[in-house]
């Protein structure tokens, strides 16, 4: 019997998983997503940027503030909360979740130019416009 049970739940798992993939849960892409877009003033000459391990895009532009986009998509309802804040010279980006969620997001930062950037406290390379 205790056999039975164990190749009964886990033939559920496994089907539970196989449904999962075949209503595309996994294959949610951020840059369809209705983008959001936000600037802060910004005088420094350094800016870290700390995003938690979310794909930022870090790039120069011809601007004086420091402009920030996002794109998050989910799946059904998740919980998904988002924020974005420029104190003292650290950009903090972030999107986070409670309970079960499907979502992909991303961050594009555009910088002024002659700012040096760094990634969670080390340096890094900007990309040009």
């Amino acid at each position: 019997m205790r056999t039975l049970l164990r190749r009964t739940g886990t033939a559920l798992a496994v089907a539970a998983a196989g449904g999962m993939l075949a209503t595309g849960c996994s294959l949610l892409d951020a840059t369809d997503a209705h983008p959001e877009s936000t600037a802060f003033p910004f005088d420094g000459d350094v800016l870290d940027v700390v995003a938690g391990g979310t794909p930022t895009d870090l790039v120069e532009a011809d601007r004086e503030d420091v402009g920030v986009t996002r794109w998050i998509a989910t799946r059904g309802d998740p919980d998904v909360t988002s924020s974005w804040s420029l104190e003292d010279g650290t950009l903090r980006l972030d999107n986070s979740c409670s309970g079960i969620c499907v979502y992909d997001d991303r961050f594009r930062v555009e910088v002024p130019a002659g700012v040096r950037v760094l990634r969670d406290g080390e340096p890094t390379d900007l990309e040009g416009d």
